[in-house]
């Protein structure tokens, strides 16, 4: 027979198990956008120009 313990357990281990399967990473954003502008020196030949 199916005892109401057997049933509780089984429903604790289907929820471990979901929750594990779920795990709880956060969402990675990325993004093409560079961490800073460059400086206005950058991309230039050095003495050559302003």
């Amino acid at each position: 027979m199916f005892s109401l313990r057997k049933a509780f357990f089984v429903l604790l281990m289907s929820a471990l198990a979901l929750a594990g399967l779920t795990g709880c990473v956060p969402k990675q954003h990325d993004s093409s956008i560079p961490w800073s502008r460059p400086a206005d020196w950058e991309g230039r030949i050095p003495g050559m120009g302003n």
